[in-house]
Parts: C-alpha cells; sequence; structure tokens
C-alpha cells in the first residue's frame, strides 16, 4: 500500500501561483516504476486528467492548463510536484495526486484549490 497526502493548496485571486505537492509513503518502492498524476474534480462535474509524468519523465498535460502548469518528480523524495501560474476561475477544484504501476493505483485525499477575486 502507498499512502499519498497532499498539500499546497488554497485560496488565491486569478493571475496567481501555487505549487501543489503530494509526498507518498508505505510501499514506496514502485514510487520510482510509477507513472504519477494531478487530476481536479469541480462541484458537479467528472474527476479529469490534469498533468501526467512517466517514470522516465515524460510529461502530458490538459489542454487547458498547457503552458500555465508543470509537473514534475522526485524518486528520492517520492514526491510530486504540480506548479500552476496564472490560475484562472475554472481551475477551482479539489486536486488530487496518483500513483499508478501496473494493477497498482493510489490516490491522495485532495487538497482544495479556490481561484477567487
Amino acid at each position: 500500500q502507498v499512502q499519498l497526502v497532499e498539500s499546497g493548496g488554497g485560496l488565491v485571486q486569478p493571475g496567481e501561483s501555487l505549487r501543489l505537492s503530494c509526498v507518498g509513503s508505505g510501499s514506496v518502492s514502485i514510487f520510482s516504476m510509477s507513472a504519477l498524476g494531478w487530476y481536479r474534480q469541480a462541484p458537479g462535474k467528472q474527476r479529469e486528467l490534469v498533468a501526467v509524468i512517466t517514470s522516465g519523465g515524460t510529461t502530458n498535460y490538459a489542454d487547458s492548463v498547457k503552458g500555465r502548469f508543470a509537473i514534475s518528480r522526485d524518486n528520492a523524495r517520492h514526491t510530486v510536484f504540480l506548479q500552476m501560474n496564472n490560475l484562472e476561475f475554472e481551475d477551482t477544484a479539489v486536486y488530487y495526486c496518483n500513483v499508478r504501476w501496473l494493477l497498482h493505483n493510489y490516490w491522495g485525499q485532495g487538497t482544495q484549490v479556490t481561484v477567487s477575486s
């Protein structure tokens, strides 16, 4: 089992930045082999992929965040980051990190990001 804890969410104004972190614990031996992702779920909407980084470092982003968000990983610290710049109202959601490797699929509890003026 892998436990994931997200942090870094908060209330910001449009145009501001936040950096989310997700730290893994438990059976973290799989961390470096796993694809790490950030998802988000806004009220009344389905959970959607925001960004993913493979074990080899390849990244992929939702079109809505390309050029504004950056995902990165630190395998030694079992951590995945999401740098979010130029935040927009539409970015308001609960953000979840995800660790996926073969049949293993783990989720964090989520961190709230609210963009409001």
